[in-house]
Order: C-alpha cells, then structure tokens, then sequence
C-alpha cells in the first residue's frame, strides 16, 4: 500500500478503517473507589457533550470492565482530554489505539 497525503483517502478503504487510521490515540478512564457513578455521568455529559444513554453506557464500562475508551483522537487531542478528566477528579489515561 502506499503512502497517501493527509488529504488523500484510499478508497477501498471501510469508513471505520479511516476513522481508524486518522484518530491513533485513544483516552481510557478508569474505576476509581471515589468517584459516584451519577458524577461520571455528569462528567462525560458536560465534557463531550454526549448524550445521556452514551455517557451511562461510557460510564457503566467504566464501574463493571474497570474501564471505558471515552475519545478517539490525535495525540495532542487525547493529551487534552486527560487533563480535563483529571481536572474533573477522574483517573485517566491515553494509549495508541491498537
């Protein structure tokens, strides 16, 4: 496959593989013992913007598998959606996306 320019997608590509390929990092939030489940909520809402059913669901992953991915973006873009969690009082972290 060869390399193509930021502006230039291949097009046998699936959508999800674009997304993918265009957003490498992702943001995790993590279960803490402090944290009430109606705050995560609330954080997730305010901060992202999601909808209530999204940021429950986001939030029930993060108390029963421990964690949830919360944002796929680039690096610099995960960088700052940690620090808002941290600032919210969340445990967060940021991984390459696998």
């Amino acid at each position: 496959m060869s390399a193509t320019s930021p502006a230039e997608v291949d097009p046998t590509l699936a959508p999800d593989e674009i997304t993918f390929l265009a957003k490498p990092w992702v943001t995790i939030v993590w279960n803490d013992p402090v944290n009430l489940m109606s705050y995560v909520t609330y954080v997730f809402r305010t901060y992202f913007g999601y909808p209530k059913e999204k940021a429950e669901k986001l939030m029930l992953e993060v108390h029963e598998q421990g964690r949830s991915v919360v944002s796929t973006g680039t690096r610099e873009d995960m960088e700052r959606d940690v620090q808002a969690m941290h600032e919210y009082g969340l445990w967060a972290t940021m991984e390459k996306a696998s």
